[in-house]
């Protein structure tokens, strides 16, 4: 769709080529402006591997509990995900975004203030609620405003954001040491999250709604007045339109500003589509989006960015500035190669820095399983056996976050169909926090039963499972539009000859003079 809008500009000299860039610069500030949201859940993993170390000491607490306060986040998140589809399809994805910076701002402030153990469980609750509302909002947002061309960079953003927040929370962490952190510092660590809120609440303003969910409302001038801007050209604007009001069950012919919408689109038996009676391609498409979230936490990122400090002092550092510092590098490394990847997303595709991401992190855990088993059996200080589990960290998130960490919102984002979309992709973030849960809550009793290295190796070994099933399965969709999607689904494993169909029809319609 994006190549036939391109085309259609260089054959037309007198269409002015000064809008593309315009509106491009509009769907980067849409995406940039949504996707804030995520800053909140990196905060909170990056502010609470390092917090804790403080308050442990000024909240008495055992290894389970400990394990518990740092997990339970991605378990509450699930009511907010839960919660999210339908709220977005009933008060807009703007002002759900509103709502999730006002839920996490009173999480942030409840944990800041907290007195025991018990006050500080239900300020992660409340974060809790307004992460999982954040964590699927801002991809789904982001997937229905950017044209097919630069959908891959754009809905990247949640991902880079979610870094930019965990390395937010790591400096946070090493400066607010140095203000009395066993009374004072930990409490503006936990309590600075609610200033990102304020953003994201200010920023909404400067937002449209989403073109689909207007139309979803019947609002096609709305929708329109979007669309233009945030395509690459007026001819690709119309047919992102025209297919939007199809999926919505709109006729055709229908242009006016306002018409009624008679086709269900609130969320009633979208349930029973996606669950109970799915397609064949709707049951791909479900499998693949349950599949990529769980690999996505199930392969141990959680693990090492919430556990680094105590991963750094079984390798070896000891004081907690070193360990600090170790884990601010981790999250400048993580923050770096995000931000490459959003730019080799729609060059190279989703498929090859996914396999490539994931082989890579495989290598990572082997490394990191080595470094530390040696370390664990070892009686002196071994300073290649540190150097080792510290570069495969640092590299284990690198790979993580050129290709494992990005793709996991980009794919489930964008292979959805319209009328399933908001309540798909919450089951899919709802399957991430679950493992998310599951694997921070466990890990120091995980290191303590099969020892750290051993954990590793666990980890790695679900990475090795990752990998197989993605090559398999799971279809290439760059270049792809949204509603085209759902056709390169339901043959699973033969889905290779249905994308060269789809290839073959749009180079017969670009032959015949018709714009796809």
């Amino acid at each position: 769709m994006a190549d036939n809008g391109v085309a259609t500009t260089q054959s037309h000299s007198h269409l002015p080529t000064p809008k593309k860039p315009k509106r491009n610069k509009y769907a980067l500030a849409c995406a940039f402006l949504a996707s804030m949201t995520s800053i909140l859940l990196g905060y909170d993993i990056g502010v609470m591997s390092g917090a804790i170390i403080y308050i442990r000491r000024a909240i008495p607490m055992t290894d389970i509990q400990k394990e518990v306060i740092m997990g339970i986040l991605n378990v509450y998140s699930l009511l907010g995900s839960a919660a999210a589809g339908r709220t977005s399809d009933w008060l807009g994805r703007r002002y759900t975004i509103v709502l999730a910076g006002a839920i996490f701002f009173v999480g942030a402030l409840l944990m800041g203030f907290a007195q025991n153990y018990a006050f500080l469980m239900v300020g992660r609750f409340v974060a809790g609620i307004g992460v999982g509302y954040a964590l699927m909002i801002a991809p789904v947002y982001t997937a229905e405003v950017a044209p097919a061309s630069a959908r891959g960079f754009l809905t990247s953003f949640p991902e880079v954001f979610i870094n930019f927040g965990i390395l937010l929370g790591y400096v946070s962490n090493y400066g607010f040491s140095k203000v009395d952190p066993y009374r004072l510092g930990w409490r503006l660590m936990l309590g600075l999250g609610a200033l990102p809120s304020i953003f994201i609440a200010l920023g909404v303003l400067a937002m449209p709604e989403s073109p689909r969910w207007l139309v979803m409302q019947g609002r096609l001038g709305d929708a329109k007045r979007v669309l233009d801007k945030t395509s690459d050209s007026i001819e690709e604007a119309n047919c992102r339109l025209s297919e939007i009001k199809e999926a919505a069950g709109i006729p055709e012919h229908c242009n006016d500003d306002v018409v009624s919408v008679t086709k269900n689109n609130h969320g009633e038996g979208v349930w029973r589509e996606l669950i109970l009676r799915p397609t064949p391609a709707v049951r791909h498409i479900l499998i693949c989006v349950v599949g990529i979230h769980f690999f996505q936490q199930a392969s141990g990122i959680d693990s090492v960015v919430l556990y680094g400090p105590d991963i750094f002092e079984k390798a070896g550092l000891k004081t907690d500035a070193d360990r600090l510092l170790a884990t601010m590098a981790v999250g400048f490394t993580k923050t770096i190669f995000i931000l490459v990847a959003t730019f080799l997303l729609d060059k190279i595709g989703r498929r090859p820095l996914l396999l490539w991401s994931v082989a890579g992190m495989i290598a990572c855990s082997v490394g990191l399983g080595v470094g530390l088993t040696v370390i664990d059996h070892s009686e002196r200080r071994l300073v290649w056996a540190l150097a080792l589990s510290i570069t495969a960290v640092l590299s284990y998130v690198a790979f993580f976050s050129i290709g494992m960490g990005p793709i996991t919102w980009v794919y489930s984002s964008e292979i959805f169909p319209l009328r399933l979309r908001a309540q798909g992709c919450s089951i899919g973030v709802a399957v991430n926090r679950v493992t998310s849960g599951v694997i921070s809550m466990t890990f120091l009793s995980l290191s303590k039963a099969i020892g750290i290295g051993g954990a590793f190796f666990l980890y790695g070994s679900i990475a090795v499972v990752a990998w197989a099933v993605f090559y398999g399965i799971y279809p290439e969709t760059q270049g792809k539009t949204l509603e085209e999607m759902e056709a390169l689904f339901g043959t699973f494993f033969k889905w290779r000859s249905t994308l060269r169909v789809l290839d073959d029809k749009k180079k017969r319609q670009l032959q015949m003079g018709i714009n796809a």
